[in-house]
Order: C-alpha cells, then sequence, then structure tokens
C-alpha cells in the first residue's frame, strides 16, 4: 500500500472506532502514534547505536538497553510531546476554563427562576408570551454558560411545568426550551468560537463581532415563529391568566427587571463589550466575566463552598477532555498530512470542480451529518481542519465558515435521531411527554436554523458588518 491509502484507511479505521464507542481522544492520540511510528520510521537513525555493538563483548544489559533507546527514538514520539506543549501554552485555549468557570457558577447562582418570573410578567400581552419569556431566557442564559446540557436542563425544571400549566402545547413549549438552549455556542462569548480560532487561527475578535448578527437573527427568527403561529394556532400557546402572571405594578417591575436582568445582561455585555472594542483580550475579558459571576452568585447569596467545588471540578473536566482533543488532533492531522492523506482528500475535492457555493454546501451537509454521532468538540477539532486548507482554494473566507459552521452545529442538537437537547429535556420532562413530540417541536426551530444559513449565502455582510466596521476589511 502507499503512504496515502494507508492515510485514507487510518481516516476510516478512526470513523469505525468512534462508531465502536472508544473515547475519541484517546483514540486519536493512539492512532496518531501507531501510524506515525510507521510513517517516520528509519532505522538508521533507531538502531545505530544497537548496530555498532559487539554482540561478543557487548553485555546483555547493553544490548536491550541499546535496543530499547532505538525502538523509542522514532520521530513520533518528539512530535507528540511538541503538539502537547503547543496546544498547553496556547494562549487563546486559556479563556476557556475561565468561560466555563463563568458558565457553572452563573449556572448556580440561582438567578434563572428569577430572570425567567420576570421576563413572563414584563411580556405578559405579547402572544405566546411565556414562550417568549422562555425563549429570552435561554439566550441569556445559555449566553452566560454555554453549555448546552446545563441550559436545556435547568429551563426544562423551571419553564417547562409552568408553560404546561399555563395549557401550551406540549411539543411547542418542548421546541421551545430545546432550541433557546443551543443558542449558546453561536451568540458571543462563545466557546465553540474560541474552540474554532485555536483550530483555524482566526482571530477570535473578528469571530465574535462575525457571529453577533447571525446570532441575533437566530433569536429575531425564533421570535417570530413563536410569536406567529401563537397568534395564528392561539390554542397552542394560550394567554396567561391573571392567576398564572400576576399583574404587578410599573415600580416593582422595573425594579425586577434591575434586579434579575440587568445583572446577568450588563455582565454579557462586559464581557463581550471589552473584547469587541479592544479593550481587553478574550482570555483577560473572561477572568473578568469569571469574577462577575462569583460576584453575581454572592450578590444573590447563592454562593457556597460546595457550589464552588462543583464549578472548579467541572471546568478542569471538561478543560482536560478540550486540550486531549486538541493533543490527539494535532498528532492525527499531522501524521495523516504527512502521510499525503490531506493532498488526496484535497485533490480529489479540486477535480470535482465545484463552485464555492457548491463546496460550501458539500461541506455544510458533511459537517450536518458528523453532528449526528459527534460532539460539536469533535467536529471542530478533528474534521473541520480537513476543510480549512481548500478554503483558499475556493476563495472562502475562513470567518465565513466558521461562522456558517456554529450555525450548522445548531442542528446537531436538534436533528433526531440524534437530536441531544431532546434527551436532554426528555430525561427531566415529566413521563407523560413522549420523546416524539420533543421531536415534531424541534422541527420548526431546525428550519429556522436552515433559513438563517440561507440568509447568509444571500448576504454575507450580515457577517462581515461588523468585523469590518470595527477592524476594517
Amino acid at each position: 500500500m502507499t503512504d496515502p491509502q494507508i492515510a485514507l484507511m487510518m481516516l476510516g479505521l478512526f470513523i469505525v472506532f468512534v462508531f465502536l464507542g472508544f473515547p475519541i481522544a484517546f483514540t486519536l492520540m493512539a492512532m496518531g502514534i501507531g501510524f506515525g511510528y510507521y510513517a517516520y520510521y528509519d532505522a538508521r537513525r533507531m538502531w545505530r547505536d544497537h548496530l555498532r555493538l559487539d554482540p561478543e563483548t557487548a553485555s546483555t544489559w547493553d544490548q536491550w538497553s541499546t535496543w530499547l533507546d532505538g525502538f523509542t527514538n522514532n520521530r513520533i514520539f518528539d512530535l507528540f510531546v511538541n503538539q502537547t506543549f503547543t496546544v498547553m501554552s496556547n494562549e487563546v485555549l486559556t479563556a476557556v476554563p475561565l468561560f466555563l468557570f463563568m458558565g457553572y457558577v452563573v449556572e448556580r447562582a440561582n438567578i434563572v427562576d428569577r430572570l425567567f418570573s420576570t421576563l413572563n410578567i414584563a411580556s405578559k400581552r405579547i402572544p405566546g408570551s411565556m414562550g417568549v419569556a422562555a425563549l429570552i431566557t435561554c439566550a441569556l442564559f445559555a449566553t452566560a454558560t454555554g453549555i448546552v446540557g446545563a441550559v436545556v436542563t435547568l429551563m426544562g425544571l423551571l419553564a417547562l411545568p409552568a408553560m404546561l400549566k399555563a395549557r401550551y402545547e406540549p411539543s411547542f413549549a418542548s421546541g421551545i426550551i430545546c432550541a433557546g438552549g443551543t443558542l449558546g455556542i453561536l451568540i458571543p462569548p462563545s466557546i465553540m468560537l474560541i474552540v474554532y480560532a485555536a483550530a483555524s487561527n482566526v482571530s477570535i475578535v473578528r469571530l465574535y463581532a462575525g457571529a453577533l448578527l447571525p446570532g441575533l437573527t437566530l433569536v429575531g427568527l425564533y421570535l417570530i415563529y413563536v410569536t406567529g403561529r401563537s397568534i395564528l394556532q392561539p390554542s397552542v400557546a394560550p394567554r396567561p391568566t391573571a392567576e398564572e402572571v400576576p399583574d404587578v405594578p410599573m415600580g416593582k417591575l422595573v425594579m425586577m427587571i434591575l434586579t434579575s436582568f440587568f445583572p446577568l445582561a450588563f455582565l454579557i455585555l462586559a464581557v463581550l463589550g471589552s473584547i469587541l472594542f479592544g479593550l481587553a483580550t478574550p482570555t483577560e475579558a473572561a477572568s473578568i466575566g469569571a469574577l462577575g459571576g462569583i460576584l453575581l452568585a454572592f450578590a444573590y447569596r447563592a454562593m457556597t463552598w460546595q457550589r464552588l467545588r462543583e464549578s472548579v471540578y467541572l471546568t478542569v473536566r471538561t478543560t482536560a477532555m478540550v486540550c486531549w482533543l486538541f493533543v490527539g488532533s494535532y498528532t492525527f492531522s499531522a501524521v495523516f498530512s504527512y502521510l499525503g492523506g490531506e493532498h488526496v482528500i484535497s485533490e480529489f475535492v479540486q477535480s470535482l470542480n465545484l463552485s464555492p457555493i457548491m463546496f460550501l454546501i458539500l461541506a455544510q451537509i458533511i459537517i450536518f451529518l458528523l453532528g449526528w454521532p459527534l460532539e460539536w468538540s469533535e467536529i471542530i477539532i478533528i474534521f473541520v481542519p480537513i476543510f480549512l486548507p481548500l478554503l483558499a482554494f475556493f476563495e472562502i473566507d475562513p470567518l465565513f465558515f466558521g461562522i456558517l459552521v456554529a450555525l450548522n452545529l445548531q442542528t446537531s442538537f436538534l436533528t433526531p435521531p440524534m437530536a441531544m437537547s431532546a434527551y436532554y429535556l426528555k430525561g427531566i420532562a415529566p413521563p407523560e411527554i413522549r420523546l416524539t413530540q420533543i421531536f415534531s417541536g424541534v422541527m420548526p426551530f431546525l428550519f429556522c436554523v436552515i433559513l438563517s444559513m440561507v440568509l447568509m449565502y444571500l448576504f454575507p455582510q450580515i457577517v462581515f458588518y461588523l468585523p469590518d466596521l470595527f477592524y476594517g476589511g
């Protein structure tokens, strides 16, 4: 077999191991080292000292020690160490644990119940008011945490029973929570965009600016759907009664907004604004956000030693997973490229004579399908780098491609049969809520995501307007 054929076999075996359920990070490292040992095998370099020994005069220890030195004198081990050091010293990735810590602390600060109650009262006269309140709460909370499972679970415990009690159609209510909970991986400050920036060498500041309008566009489409369907089909979202949502004097409502909505919104805007306007690097802004999350938890009297321990533990666990994925991916991709696999894929795609739009559509279909068995972190770190070298050939801006991928990965949480947000919600929903009802509820929101991607294809300035305005073309 030729080296490129071995590279393609390496990629195929990796996909097989993923479907067999092997841990992805360690599978990448094992396959990278295993195939790399073959790729970088150099008998003259490795066994030089061993072959120089005189078998008649050399001791058994000398023979075994020089043989062992030769066995480990393969450049793949140097590559693995260097890749590990590169990942662990990456300044962009330093922001990941800080943003994660901010999210886990905010999640435990008991902010969401106050926020949902306030928005529910404030939007009482809007059609589908409880759904609108749940969506806005999800958007704010998901933006602050960036952790889909936490947002869907917490909102499912808080908002779903309230909507069901208000006689909302179960599938409609379920769809709102599932779709709203995924917004955190798109709207800045998004951890997913930090990971994409580290994988693609695109400026995280420009990525944040580029993702802002697409994220708000998607939230707007969700709100239009919720209010529009509530007007056309009042039975799916009946207007709340005075017992369900009481009338509150204006002064008290303003005070509720000041104490529930503005603190979290101010924290998000402070972090995001300091990044976009160049007042702080993403890492510095993330550290301020982490400190702000702690202060917010203390202000709401929700910070305890146990909650702090949980936040630190979950932050360390998730950060370690991301870092080891990077180490494995970098090692795997370096060997894959050295064997010529990247060149084969590049030549094959270029031979298809695709237009830039056709290539984008093909890439997004592949990422959409990968979203069924894989998490967004695995797709960004492992598979997106395969497409990145082709962007220059098709004259596609990596910034535009990254925002498209971020939008596309919303679908991985919403598309049956592997819609993870639906399974998160089913785990804490009342027993009478069937999984098929949740699936049917998320489908209209899935079409909203696809529509937002179409709008980006038709009007690329949705992505480029803010980066060009803030930082020039």
